[in-house]
This record gives structure tokens, C-alpha cells and sequence, in this order.
């Protein structure tokens, strides 16, 4: 049980401070990028810094840098499709799926498969 008190205390302590980074910034756009996601990664190496040591956490923060830029490629996927492509939203996001985890797994496989 201390786990999760500490994952809370420390994820909304961090939540807190990027929220208010996203408040300073402009365009208020911005205040979603630096909402939950961040803050709960790094709450999360955190835990895994602590629990298991430095190298289980750079191979956590390799997946998670990978898992990143297979959104971001599956992102511009949809956007292609929405735009371009003018499909609806729903046949759109669930067609580029499959380049989600192809990206998704390519990037695992590069990166040697390790979990």
C-alpha cells in the first residue's frame, strides 16, 4: 500500500508543478502536453529508480520514448486520413491502429525487444 501513497503523493505533486508550467505558457493549448503524461512518467522512473535501480528505469524510459513516437507516427496517420483522405473520425482512428503497433513493435523489435 506505501507504493501507491507514494505514486500519488509524488504524481500530484508533479502533476501540480506541470500544470502550473502549462498555465504560464502560451498558447493555453499547451496546458494539456504537460497535464498527466509526463507527470506520471516521471513518477513512475521514480518508483523504478527506487525499487529496481537506474538500469531498469533507462530501459522503461527507452519504451516509453518509443511509445511516444509510435503516437506521434500514428497521430499523423489520422491526421492524413482526416484531411487528406476526408475519412470520418471513427473508421480513421481504428484503421491506423494496425500502423500504431507496427510502429509500436518496430520500434521494440530496433530497440532489441527487451521488456
Amino acid at each position: 500500500m506505501s507504493e501507491y501513497l507514494i505514486r500519488l503523493l509524488v504524481g500530484g505533486a508533479v502533476v501540480s508543478a506541470f500544470a502550473m508550467l502549462g498555465d504560464l505558457l502560451r498558447p493555453k493549448s499547451f496546458a494539456g502536453l504537460f497535464g498527466a503524461a509526463p507527470s506520471v512518467a516521471l513518477a513512475t522512473l521514480g518508483i523504478a529508480i527506487h525499487q529496481h535501480g537506474a538500469n531498469y528505469a533507462a530501459v522503461q524510459t527507452g519504451s516509453m520514448m518509443a511509445g511516444a513516437v509510435a503516437l506521434a507516427i500514428y497521430s499523423a496517420f489520422v491526421c492524413q486520413l482526416l484531411v487528406r483522405a476526408r475519412v470520418r473520425a471513427l473508421p480513421a482512428t481504428l484503421m491506423s491502429i494496425v500502423v500504431w503497433l507496427a510502429a509500436a513493435f518496430g520500434l521494440w523489435a530496433v530497440a532489441g525487444g527487451q521488456a
